[in-house]
């Protein structure tokens, strides 16, 4: 009689592994490992048995008794709580920055492409709305259709970043410079090439704002009703222009070299009495008096810009000259440009008393000389004097102009 399964159960050889905390292959090849030892087991017991060993079998090790030695020596050796609980402070720092990082950049993209698409969206809508509004075809609660978003940008979005990562580098660069060592020197020079343009062209800036300024409110002084009466003025000398509202002091006792007229134009117009041409009011003969139409801001005198509107006068302008009392009345005949070294334009023969104004032009240069000529009209000519004799007419002048500039300070004229 063969035993049945049963009787193998009794003989104290498990069948079945037990199950492991580790890792156990598959059920179905785990069942067919067990069949397989099993019959392998009652192989033996019957042999023995009914070939008449009567000795008790040997027990084979079998793959399924290996398998469950090295499993139970792996529950002894190792506990699978330690293996499933770690300890926090043993994580490396690396791993978590790598760890955080990956989900940021995850997020970040996720979000990046959803707010695209959300603009996108809104872009669509508009233009198809502003489309169906140009039409007259929208109709009322009409929502538009809506796209799926595209995953590149369309032309505005693109210039839009583009011109972001323009400003971003510009602003990079901007900041490196700022922080090279070469900035400093740059600026340096800068700012004394901007200081040496405004000490050699500043007549230029000045005299041109006075030119074009308007002459704001005028002298009552110099509001004259009847130019031909004769009206009592102080014994002051005084050159009044009405027209570019022109009230200044005229320096009469001054040498015609040019030191001296410069000193004089320091305090208002000053008389260039050379040979020939050395007449003052009621005299007959050329009265010729010298002011600035423009000079260095930095030059002393409150009268650097006292001729800067003087071009604007024209024939049949009045001019008038206050001396020794009298109010004599000039009208412009004759306007002309000359040369510095022109001198010989001052002197003429003339039974007629004359007044001849002197600037430079053009304003903010002393490159030419503006000459306004105008005769006296009140009182009248006939009872004017004659001139004092003047010398020889074969000295060296001048004309007077405004003072050197930087450059010609520097290196000389």
């Amino acid at each position: 009689m063969k035993p049945d399964d049963n009787d193998d159960r009794r003989m104290g050889t498990p069948l079945v592994p037990q199950r492991s905390f580790v890792h156990t292959p598959p059920s179905s090849q785990r069942d067919k490992n067990n069949q397989a030892a099993a019959a392998n087991i009652v192989r033996d017991q019957l042999d023995s048995i009914y070939g008449g060993n009567t000795s008790t079998p040997t027990p084979q090790t079998t793959p399924v008794a290996q398998n469950q030695a090295i499993k139970q020596q792996e529950l002894h050796t190792t506990n699978p709580y330690e293996r499933i609980q770690s300890n926090p402070a043993e994580v490396n720092a690396d791993q978590w920055k790598q760890y955080h990082s990956a989900w940021q950049d995850y997020y970040q993209k996720y979000y990046e492409r959803y707010y695209v698409g959300q603009v996108y969206r809104a872009h669509q809508e508009m233009e198809a709305r502003a489309a169906q509004i140009s039409k007259n075809e929208l109709p009322a609660n009409a929502a538009p259709a809506q796209e799926a978003p595209k995953d590149t940008f369309n032309r505005e979005e693109a210039l839009y970043d583009l011109r972001n990562k323009l400003l971003g580098k510009v602003n990079d660069s901007a900041k490196k410079v700022r922080k090279s060592q070469h900035f400093v020197p740059v600026a340096a020079a800068a700012c004394v090439v901007v200081l040496f343009l405004f000490l050699q062209y500043n007549r230029v800036l000045f005299a041109n704002v006075e030119a074009y300024i308007s002459p704001g409110s005028i002298d009552p002084a110099n509001i004259i009703v009847d130019p031909l009466t004769n009206v009592a003025v102080s014994p002051e000398p005084k050159l009044i222009i009405p027209k570019i509202n022109v009230d200044v002091p005229v320096e009469y006792e001054v040498t015609p070299d040019y030191d001296a007229q410069m000193k004089a134009m320091e305090g208002g117009v000053a008389w260039f009495g050379i040979p020939g041409a050395n007449s003052k009011p009621g005299q007959i003969g050329n009265t010729v008096l010298s002011g600035h139409s423009s000079n260095d801001i930095i030059d002393p005198g409150a009268y650097k810009f006292i001729f800067a509107q003087l071009e604007r006068l024209a024939k049949g302008d009045t001019v008038y000259a206050n001396y020794n009392g009298i109010r004599y009345t000039y009208v412009v005949t004759k306007i002309e440009i000359v040369k510095p070294t022109e001198v010989n334009k001052l002197i003429y023969p003339t039974d007629k008393p004359v007044l001849t104004l002197i600037t430079c032009t053009p304003l903010g240069t002393s490159l030419e000389r503006l000459l306004v000529t105008a005769e006296q009209v009140s009182p009248s000519p006939s009872a004017a004097t004659a001139a004092p004799e003047s010398g020889s007419t074969n000295g060296s002048f001048a004309i007077p102009g405004n003072s050197p500039t930087l450059l010609q300070r520097i290196f000389g004229e």
